[in-house]
């Protein structure tokens, strides 16, 4: 057969109709090598999630299975890419998403137990994949200001951040003294000790060094090496201090997944035992976190793969968005939290990727790495607590996007960023912000101009801050 012959044959296969890979300009191969790519940009996720949701512990101190929580953080990713990729037909990696997780592990679950927790992620996976197939996504994406929204993510991103400085031991908590009011200190006694700072301050530098050269993977292989070197560190000096995982390498490398995180979710119990108005807010943080996450990513993305019309427009959004619902809901079926689009999917699409064949790749991979969970408890949290920092550093970006020459969007958008790191929650920032942002407008005369939607979010964040008091008028 001539190769023209071969090409005529390839493009009307099955495969090449499907993915429209020809129409979109691409090639099996591309889309392939665009597929590897993504799963190396977003792969430290299996690492990275079971330790965020596994130093979280629930109501009655319960902590999650680390090997359980990376089998289900891979089948998750896998299952989610897969049906991106056929159904939403685009090159968008799914994964659990860091910012949710974080709201799950830190703001949630002390809350509840494990099970409602996953609970309320799959309600809000379903109300999400609501809002995608009606027309109030539209309403809601309109009635928050994008300064607002951008501020969400960089506070997000500076909880993130402080997470990762917390759990690499670089900032700590100081102990309660008579001579100060200073709540945190630097590493110990205001003093960096240890080798587990050593190797958090190599992970950082080496990770910060790649990603700003842009190595594939940049995340991924800084991991890995500041691992080795805490293996060795540990063979021969066995420093402690590491915290929940002690870096030694494990008696095997391949075994059999642990799935007995799968399916335990307690929605009734959620939605019967919290209080109405905590419920409410939990379930807004959530789906804001995880619906503007996801928009921003698939339009961003989306635009580097020439998916947006000359209009501005993504003709398969629709499809995308309910593909992401339904991974949302998934990551609770999972108890690895909510997934969503990765926005390192654009790696893959600058190596060539514009069609849903990647993501079907990349999902393919992540269901292989399920039967490698003992290399994951072989990562301890210094080497693994860089990538947050970066992350928040990333997320923290979208500042210069926001209006601050605005007073009316400035301080909202001040205290969205602030608060959740002060206040260990996200709720709390959004909704001081949401408050904030009403307040001003009424007080410029301006009280038409949020809507009626902002105003019924102010009323639902007034009783979230005044609960306490609710609850004494109540009783």
């Amino acid at each position: 057969m001539s190769t023209t012959e071969a090409r005529r044959s390839q493009r009307g296969s099955l495969a090449d109709r499907w993915f429209q890979i020809s129409a979109r300009g691409s090639t099996p191969g591309r889309e392939v090598r665009g597929g590897i790519t993504n799963f190396v940009a977003i792969a430290y996720i299996v690492v990275l999630n079971p330790l965020i949701l596994s130093g979280a512990t629930d109501v009655n101190g319960e902590r999650l299975s680390l090997a359980g929580l990376t089998t289900m953080t891979a089948l998750s990713a896998g299952l989610m890419s897969l049906l991106m990729g056929i159904v939403g037909r685009a090159p968008l990696a799914m994964a659990a998403g860091l910012s949710v997780n974080a709201v799950v592990a830190y703001q949630v679950a002390p809350q509840v137990t494990w099970p409602q927790a996953m609970g309320l992620v799959v309600v809000e996976g379903l109300l999400i994949l609501l809002l995608a197939a009606s027309g109030i996504r539209t309403m809601i994406v309109n009635a928050i200001p994008r300064s607002l929204k951008l501020a969400i993510g960089v506070g997000i991103g500076m909880f993130v951040a402080l997470i990762g400085l917390v759990h690499a031991g670089f900032v700590s908590r100081r102990p309660d003294a008579a001579d100060t009011d200073v709540p945190v200190q630097l590493g110990e006694g205001g003093r960096l000790v240890g080798w587990p700072i050593v190797i958090f301050a190599f992970g950082l530098i080496l990770m910060f060094a790649l990603y700003s050269r842009r190595t594939p993977g940049a995340i991924l292989t800084s991991i890995l090496g500041a691992t080795v070197l805490a293996v060795v560190v540990e063979a021969i000096w066995h420093p402690g201090g590491w915290g929940l995982v002690t870096p030694t390498l494990p008696d095997q490398v391949v075994a059999l997944p642990d799935f007995s995180l799968f399916g335990r979710i307690d929605i009734i119990g959620a939605l019967t035992t919290i209080p109405l108005v905590t419920l409410l807010v939990f379930v807004f943080t959530l789906v804001l976190s995880g619906f503007f996450d996801a928009i921003g990513a698939v339009l961003g993305v989306g635009e580097e793969a020439g998916l947006v019309n000359e209009d501005g427009r993504m003709p398969t959004l629709g499809r995308i968005m309910v593909v992401d619902g339904i991974a949302a809901a998934f990551g609770g079926v999972t108890s690895s939290s909510a997934n969503t689009v990765f926005v390192e999917s654009a790696a893959g699409v600058k190596e060539g990727a514009r069609t849903g064949l990647a993501s079907v790749v990349t999902g393919g991979l992540f269901l292989v790495v399920m039967f490698m969970a003992p290399l994951a408890a072989v990562i301890p949290q210094a080497a693994a607590s860089p990538a947050l920092v970066l992350v928040g550093g990333l997320m923290a970006m979208q500042c210069r996007n926001i209006d601050w020459s605005d007073v009316e969007i400035a301080l909202p958008a001040f205290l969205v960023i602030a608060i959740p790191a002060f206040t260990y929650s996200v709720t709390t920032g959004v909704g001081a912000g949401v408050l904030a942002y009403t307040v001003i407008k009424a007080a410029r005369g301006k009280w038409r101009e949020p809507g009626w939607l902002i105003w019924s979010l102010s009323v639902v964040f007034l009783a979230y801050f005044a609960i306490d008091g609710l609850e004494r008028l109540a009783s």
